[in-house]
Parts: C-alpha cells; structure tokens; sequence
C-alpha cells in the first residue's frame, strides 16, 4: 500500500492533484479544504495517502495530516459512507469540529453536509464515538512527529551557524516538546546559548 507521497504538484484540476514523484504522475484526490491550501503548480507537496481499489478503479485519496487520513478510514467503516461521503465530510469540518459533533450528539451540522441525510447523521453520531479515540492518537503522534522535524531543523540550523556538536546537543536536551516551530525552536536555544 502506498502510505504517503511527496513530490512536485504538475497539475491541480479539482479535487485531483498530479504529483510527480521522480518522472512518475500519481493523481492523488483531496478534500476540497486541501485543494484551497495547495500550493502553485511545480511547489513540492507531500501527502499522507490511502489506496482504494475496487474491481473497476483504483483511486489514492490524498490527505494533509495523520488525523485526517485517520478519520477517513474509520468512516469508511461506517455502514453507508464511502469515499466520496467520507472526502465530503472532510471538505465540510475540520477534524476537531467532527469530533465536537459526534461528542456533543450534534447531528444536525452533519446534516449540513452535502450528501448526509438524517439517518447517516445519527449512525455517524452513535458508531463513530468509539472510533474517535483511534482519530485523537494519530492527532496526538502527528503533533510530536511535526515537533520532531522541527528540532531537527533547528538541530542542523545550529551546527550550519558553527556551534559545536556537543553544545547543539547540550541546548536541545533542554527543550520542551510542544507545538513549537522552527523558529521558536531556535530563538530559545539561542537564549540559552547567550546566558
């Protein structure tokens, strides 16, 4: 199965992205949400995928973060929502807005979506509720994954700018995991580096 792809966007036509990998185009679909936030033609881009063949096609489904591709695969375990319904969910509310329907009992906002009736909304409402502690652990890994990266980054911005080896690690052992970004990363290793 192919779990995730990165390469070069060569053409966006609604809601299909081509993404080049090595002289290679896959056509990845994505929610309506991620085609709004895809970057111009030729920008590199990566996604999180799922594979679903069937016995006339075979269509990857593209998605921005773990949790995403998490909660399209536990609707797609719902009795009557397939990918379609389960892409226009994700085109319709962010993750943490799905999640505070189904904890709320709200299945009138799902109702809203396009292609969810009544009776679709308050299945989603009563078998979804199990599935979403699965949906919140990937939320969870994709934060500290994210985290990692970024003190990566930070880890060789600091050895490009000439500090020594056992410094670098000395500084990033004291710093916290959160959500911090690069920048964040390296303005507190390099207080730390002026005290």
């Amino acid at each position: 199965m192919i779990g995730s792809i990165k390469g070069n966007i060569t053409l966006k036509q609604n809601p299909i992205v081509m993404v080049d990998c090595n002289g290679v185009g896959y056509e990845v679909e994505i929610s309506m949400t991620s085609f709004q936030n895809m970057p111009s033609i030729g920008s590199s881009i990566s996604f999180y995928t799922h594979l679903q063949v069937t016995e006339n096609s075979q269509t990857l489904y593209g998605f921005e973060g773990l949790s995403d591709r998490s909660l399209f695969r536990a609707l797609l375990k719902i009795n009557g929502v397939g990918a379609k319904l389960a892409l226009a969910i994700l085109s319709s509310m962010t993750v943490h807005e799905f999640e505070m329907a189904i904890s709320s009992n709200d299945s009138e906002s799902l109702v809203r979506i396009p292609g969810v009736g009544k009776k679709t909304a308050d299945r989603l409402v009563i078998e979804m509720r199990d599935k979403l502690m699965d949906v919140e652990g990937h939320a969870s890994a994709e934060k500290e994954t994210e985290f990692n990266n970024a003190r990566k980054e930070a880890f060789d911005a600091l050895l490009a700018l000439g500090y020594k080896l056992p410094e670098v690690k000395k500084i990033m052992a004291n710093i916290k995991p959160g959500n911090k970004k690069v920048d964040e990363i390296l303005r507190i290793a390099l207080k730390q580096v002026d005290n």
